[in-house]
């Protein structure tokens, strides 16, 4: 078995490469991993806000829901 050696910059290349094509042809499939992305980013941010706020009772809560 013979050993071949990849320059860095022909691996950057052909990674570079392999990804234009990967979003080209699962398009579908890359939007559906950065909306899970920005979903998970947004509720991350909703904690931390939560936190920051005073805590209310879930009769409370479930009375304005049902308004």
């Amino acid at each position: 078995m013979t050993n071949s050696t990849i320059t860095p910059d022909a691996l950057k290349k052909a990674m570079k490469e392999a990804l234009v094509e990967t979003l080209t042809e699962q398009r579908e499939l890359f939007a559906g991993v950065m909306a899970e992305a920005l979903e998970d980013f947004a509720l991350t941010e909703a904690i931390k806000e939560g936190q920051q706020t005073e805590i209310v009772s879930r009769t409370d809560i479930f009375e304005t829901l049902n308004r």
